[in-house]
């Protein structure tokens, strides 16, 4: 990064961080209505494909992202948060807006911006400025297609002023519950907002209820559905060294031999969504299997069981609630062989932290508690409390340091004497996972 493009990123941040952070919700859409208009209405100028879901939802999108660079067209991909840059959340043809491009949409939106605040009680937000700036570089490159994953619900999302020719809807659990409600079915009535009329509804597997309340508004606009286990599905996989062979049925037909980097049963329902996804995008048709399998093959979900160093194992994963925790430790158990396991664990102070802890017991030896970058981190002392009582006293580890607590892990795996089945797996949250991602990338840097 030359200093020209470090001084404009950095401008964008600080302009950036005096908004309405991400943690705080307004809900309504009349803020990004006003905006986009402002904007000549940047994201009806190409198509898109809507994710949204309580897990999996970034991975779905990222794999959609790969299937459709592979099939020859031209990307957008709008994700978040962000695992180490902001610029990641912007994505065209599968790379992150470089600094200086990142500085020109916002550059772009911003004479826009206090156009818009002057006409509501409230900001437009951190959250909100980040969708108007993709939508506008999207247009401006332009795109064949845009993936957009929602950032909180669906309904009143900023992303939800783009209309979706598909809408995929990942597994839906309990998240976010002061904003979305106490239950899977009000929850689903929130993220089902993005489905709409004509649309083409690619549901993954869901709880009768959830499942229930996706249908009947897909039925009330008008648009067609696709469900896993149903039009679609995960046929066979096996583990393979790196990830897992698969056989997906997609809605044109069925598809083997596909290799996916990725690790769980839950990334292999994500590539079904994602294909039939793909396939509905490019008009429900059978699609050439070797393309398919290439642009799986050449899939990747940072911060989603990434390995990041071996001798011992260090295992990254942005796992922040219970469904996605018992998700990953399926996952590890399936696909590692791990005789020791050392977790190092953050998390909100706003999650369900002990359904988090209990899916994590039975899969880590001991775990180390610490604290993120993040001003909403559960103080560490909190955390190990409550860990105490899931874990037992003998095995957690406070040290709100992360950094230290990355080096007690290691030191604790490495203490067992069996260094080839000893790993340590950093998670609890994004965040956790991304500062920890780049202090072990600057280690690296720093031992060459």
């Amino acid at each position: 990064m030359g200093d020209d493009g470090a001084a404009g990123l950095a401008r964008v941040e600080a302009e950036l961080a005096k908004r309405w952070p991400e943690s705080r919700i307004d809900p309504t859409l009349d803020r990004m209505r006003t905006l986009v208009e402002l904007l000549d209405q940047p994201q009806s100028r190409y198509p898109v494909i809507h994710v949204t879901g309580t897990n999996g939802k970034t991975s779905t999108a990222r794999l959609i992202e790969s299937l459709l660079i592979a099939f020859g067209l031209r990307t957008g991909r709008f994700t978040s948060p962000h695992v180490e840059s902001v610029t990641e959340r912007i994505v065209l043809d599968g790379q992150p807006l470089s600094p200086e491009r990142f500085a020109a949409a916002f550059d772009e939106v911003a004479p826009y911006l206090d156009v818009v605040d002057a006409q509501s009680d409230v900001p437009l937000s951190f959250f909100e400025v980040l969708v108007a700036m993709a939508y506008t570089a999207f247009a401006d490159a332009p795109v064949g297609a845009a993936v957009v994953e929602v950032g909180l619900g669906g309904e009143w999302d900023a992303t939800n002023v783009a209309d979706g020719q598909v809408a995929v809807v990942t597994p839906i659990a309990v998240d976010h519950a002061a904003y979305l409600g106490n239950d899977a079915a009000t929850i689903a009535a929130e993220k089902a907002g993005i489905i709409k009329p004509g649309a083409v509804a690619v549901l993954a597997q869901q709880e009768v209820e959830p499942a229930e309340v996706l249908i009947r508004r897909a039925a009330e606009v008008g648009a067609t559905v696709a469900r896993e286990g149903l039009e679609f599905g995960v046929l066979q996989r096996e583990v393979a060294v790196g990830g897992q062979q698969l056989s997906l049925r997609g809605l044109g037909g069925d598809y083997d031999e596909i290799y996916l980097p990725l690790f769980g049963a839950h990334q292999a329902q994500n590539a079904a969504c994602a294909l039939a996804a793909v396939e509905a995008f490019l008009g429900g048709r059978d699609l050439d299997r070797d393309v398919v399998r290439e642009g799986f093959a050449r899939a990747t979900s940072p911060g989603r069981l990434e390995v990041v160093r071996t001798s011992p194992t260090i295992v990254l994963d942005a796992a922040h609630n219970p469904a996605g925790a018992e998700a990953t430790t399926a996952a590890i158990a399936e696909g590692f062989s791990f005789s020791r396991l050392v977790g190092v664990v953050a998390v909100m102070a706003d999650k369900d932290v002990i359904g988090i802890l209990d899916a994590f017991e039975p899969l880590l030896s001991e775990i180390v508690v610490t604290q993120n970058s993040s001003h909403r981190c559960m103080p560490a002392h909190e955390l190990g409390e409550i860990a105490e009582d899931v874990f037992g006293p003998d095995r957690v580890h406070v040290v709100p340091s992360l950094p230290d607590a990355l080096e007690t892990a290691v030191a604790l795996a490495e203490s067992s004497g069996e260094l080839p089945g000893a790993g340590v797996l950093v998670t609890g949250s994004i965040v956790t996972v991304g500062d920890a991602r780049w202090l072990l990338r600057r280690a690296e840097r720093e031992a060459r």
